[in-house]
């Protein structure tokens, strides 16, 4: 490949970026899927971004109940979100799986990968860590509106 052709690739892949700075009110142009009694899991919204790295997010489920709890902390220790609502969802998530007790929920390896800021689901765990502050930011009220539907 010629040196304008890489110089170019690289200017869009920059322009993408930079693009993907500010995403509020992307969620409202993504298809999300509500009902997860029909399809076993609810969809968590930035799935189908394209041309940004990084950005699908895995579909949530009841079996990955505990790793939504996880990932909510997650968002909570870093100023995501705040509030006692988060919180009591993340208690209500983890005693689903029946980890009402603190002790019960640190042995939990979906938990645990949660609180490290993985989300899992699908079999394509997404760190929170590999994208911008402004991404987490979405990906944390992505989570926090579909954890709901897992209880």
């Amino acid at each position: 490949m010629s040196l304008r052709i890489l110089t170019g690739v690289a200017l869009l892949a920059l322009a993408a970026s930079a693009a993907a700075v500010d995403l509020k009110g992307v969620e409202k142009m993504l298809p999300t899927t509500k009902d997860a009694s029909t399809t076993g899991k609810a969809a968590t919204g930035l799935a189908g971004v394209s041309g940004i790295p990084g950005l699908s997010l895995p579909g949530m489920s009841a079996d990955t109940a505990s790793n939504a709890a996880g990932v909510l902390q997650y968002c909570v220790k870093r100023k995501y979100l705040g509030g006692d609502a988060v919180a009591s969802l993340g208690n209500k998530l983890l005693a689903s799986q029946g980890l009402s007790t603190p002790a019960k929920a640190q042995q939990d390896a979906g938990y645990q990968s949660g609180l490290k800021g993985i989300l899992q689901g699908e079999g394509k765990p997404f760190s929170f860590d590999s994208v911008p502050d402004s991404i987490k930011d979405q990906a944390c009220d992505l989570v926090l509106k579909n954890a709901s539907s897992l209880i």
